[in-house]
């Protein structure tokens, strides 16, 4: 992450569920006590998914976002549906692979970008369990190998 980007969450899940082949950012359309609530890191896309309606809008499912405390009446839906907000070439181009591959878009991860909350979606494919096993495999190996390597080095 660059200068100026505040991580808020992440969706670790995707990375195990998926692979991931291309990343996208979009901007998110909130309320104001829901940006402050963010602000406070009170927001999970661990269960979000993101989809394009018919209307080539693409909107987020499923995005948790605490009630702002002193937000009272103003307060909305912790789960309502948000719109997400991508250039029309982009919204065409991922359309078009959602249709051709059988891609899926996924959220990856919530931060702040100067005082703008951003979403970075994943064009993800789904992971069969068997490469599942193999990547989980993968990091236990790695963990042996850099558990040798630091009794080694002491």
């Amino acid at each position: 992450m660059g200068a100026g980007i505040k991580m808020v969450a992440n969706n670790k899940k995707a990375y195990h569920d998926y692979f991931i082949d291309d990343k996208f950012e979009a901007g998110i359309e909130l309320f104001g006590t829901e940006v402050k609530s963010i602000r406070m890191g009170k927001c999970s896309i661990k269960e979000a998914f993101i989809k394009i309606e018919s209307d080539g809008q693409v909107y987020v499912f499923g995005m948790h976002i605490s009630p702002y405390e002193k937000g009272n009446i103003f307060n909305k839906d912790p789960l309502r549906v948000r719109k997400l907000l991508l250039h029309k070439l982009e919204i065409r181009r991922l359309m078009s692979m959602i249709k051709e591959k059988g891609y899926t878009l996924v959220p990856l991860q919530v931060y702040f970008k100067g005082s703008l909350v951003k979403v970075e979606i994943g064009l993800a494919r789904g992971k069969k369990l068997y490469d599942k096993r193999d990547d989980l495999a993968k990091k236990d190996a790695k963990r042996e190998i850099d558990r040798a390597f630091k009794a080694r080095q002491k």
